[in-house]
């Protein structure tokens, strides 16, 4: 069997290693860690259990697609239902609103309570749609970056539609000309976020991820977001897949323009194939320190990141969801504040995420585990423990009004993740969520390729590189590495 190295053991590099084990490939997956699944972990404050990163489950037939590849039935291990409120909304005017997964449901919320016309909001999803269907083929499914792609018949239909995808503008543009309404607008201009982006700067293209969570649904998993990790670290061992934990791998090691295996210590491993995993620029500053670096990928800026507190309430709340966004009075001022500032907001969003809604033992009887998310800049040397305690107040102020509330009263279990942090436990530069922006219009393109075009055997995998960041696309980055090995 033909030897594979996979190094890290994020969503992406566990599936990436799922992938080459189903093609018979011999694998190994190298861990930093002493457990698996990068940003995707958990861990128990007192009684209360926490999602450690990625709390939003969509389009999660990606993950299915990994156990039947090897002739296993998904619903034996890892299991997930369908949100019928996808996000509960709230606004500092008082307005609350449903995000109903149900279509026309979500439809007829915001006409009775923004009074916004079915017609208007049922247009503008259809063009979101039609943006997703004439594109993904080429932006999710394929490598952008190999010269075929260009001669297919998807990227000649999409270039005879390309003025449909409203390149030329924002996607606040796009919301503020064809839905007006300003709650409504700043609704959907927090999709942006979805890959650590600001509304004002990434362009109007990006209308399609509202699509994706309103064609697709929200999802929980029946033991919460770390069961993804769980459910297919176990299936990758049940088929031989190897993982080494607490092993840094310090150099791929490469011979006549061919990656050949890394150097994990002392000790080198040989291979005829080697995947990162690892976010994009530590693994060419740190692992390929001796070759050609691409500055102008590795310079991109990078994505925003997040101020995060985990919070043991001893107390319900029956208006909370498992879902939920508080929004700030000026959203603009927000992102000017984190992408040219580069500071927290005054007034930031705040999302609250309550996984004991749906995950049985997620919290005591009577209390939720609440995990508490503002967008912040990444880390470039702020001091973030001196920002806490403010923006800890800001949140409480916020989260008070609209609840009627003390809420500080109600929390026996706290802990705190800055940039800082996130950059410690998961290598990600600047600890940035998502890898680099999508602020401009060639974003898309200037992401780091899935293979290396000076290296031989030489691939990559995760939200660092194409497609981009968040769960569905470090599963499909999975998918592309192994058809370009197959097709290699």
């Amino acid at each position: 069997m033909k030897k594979a190295i996979v190094i890290g053991s994020g969503i992406g590099g566990i599936a990436t290693a799922l992938r080459l084990k189903s093609m018979n490939y011999d694998v190994t997956v190298f861990e930093n860690n002493n457990f698996p699944g990068g940003k995707l972990t958990s861990f128990d404050l007192g009684p209360y259990r926490f999602d450690a990163g990625p709390s939003l489950l969509t389009m999660p037939h990606f993950i299915d697609e990994l156990f039947v590849l090897f002739n296993e039935n998904p619903r034996d291990h890892f299991n997930y239902k369908k949100k019928e409120i996808s996000c509960k909304y709230f606004w500092d005017d008082g307005i609350t609103l449903n995000a109903y997964s149900e279509k026309s449901k979500f439809i007829n919320e915001i006409n009775q309570t923004l009074g916004v016309k079915k017609s208007i909001v049922s247009t503008y999803l259809l063009k979101a749609k039609r943006k997703y269907d004439l594109t993904k083929s080429m932006f999710l499914e394929q490598s952008l970056h190999k010269l075929k792609t260009y001669f297919s018949k998807d990227l000649l239909i999409g270039l005879f539609n390309v003025f449909s995808f409203q390149i030329n503008k924002t996607l606040n543009q796009v919301n503020e000309s064809e839905l007006k309404e300003p709650h409504l607008v700043q609704l959907f201009n927090r999709f942006a976020t979805y890959n650590g982006s600001s509304p004002y700067k990434t362009p109007g293209m990006m209308t399609l991820v509202q699509h994706l969570e309103q064609e697709y649904g929200t999802y929980v998993s029946d033991k919460g977001m770390n069961n993804i990790t769980k459910s297919l670290y176990d299936l990758a061992i049940r088929h031989g897949v190897k993982f080494k934990f607490e092993s840094y791998v310090s150099k791929i090691l490469v011979n006549n323009k061919k990656a050949v295996g890394v150097m994990v210590g002392e000790k080198s491993y040989n291979s005829e194939i080697v995947v990162s995993n690892m976010d994009i620029v530590p693994t060419y500053r740190n692992l390929l320190k001796n070759h050609y670096q691409p500055e102008k990928t590795l310079n991109q800026e990078r994505s925003s990141s997040a101020l995060i507190f985990y919070w043991g309430i001893k107390k319900e709340f029956k208006n909370l969801d498992l879902h939920n966004i508080f929004f700030s009075k000026d959203y603009k001022k927000e992102f000017q504040s984190i992408f040219e500032d580069n500071t927290i907001s005054s007034d930031p969003t705040v999302y609250v995420n309550i996984t004991s809604k749906d995950v049985k033992g997620d919290a005591p009887d009577n209390c939720e585990n609440w995990f508490v998310m503002i967008n912040s800049p990444n880390d470039s040397g702020q001091d973030w423990d001196s920002m806490i305690d403010d923006v800890k107040s800001t949140i409480l102020k916020k989260i008070n009004k609209l609840l009627k509330i003390n809420l500080e009263d109600f929390i026996e279990h706290e802990k705190v993740y800055t940039p800082k942090t996130i950059q410690a436990n998961t290598q990600s530069h600047m600890g940035s969520l998502y890898g680099s922006s999508s602020n401009n219009l060639m974003s898309a393109f200037l992401r780091h390729p899935n293979f290396s075009n000076e290296i031989l055997n030489l691939y990559f995998c995760g939200g660092s590189v194409h497609p981009g960041g968040g769960i569905p696309l470090c599963l499909l980055s999975a998918k592309i590495v192994s058809q370009l090995i197959k097709n290699k």
